[in-house]
């Protein structure tokens, strides 16, 4: 598993930076990164962000 930011705030930054640089779509992302993509979810839900994938990031 790729060591990803804890903190949510972090994580925020550091998946979005990811999807904006590297990855076409969070499913992508997941399986390039092997993380669950619903613990992500759910941990930036957690601080009220959520996936748009028209735009492909989390707002």
């Amino acid at each position: 598993m790729q060591q990803i930011p804890n903190d949510p705030v972090m994580l925020l930054s550091y998946i979005n930076t990811q999807l904006r640089d590297f990855y076409p779509s969070l499913e992508e992302l997941g399986k390039s990164l092997d993380i669950s993509i619903s613990e992500l979810t759910d941990k930036l839900a957690s601080i009220d962000y959520f996936y748009d994938a028209k735009k492909n990031q989390f707002i």
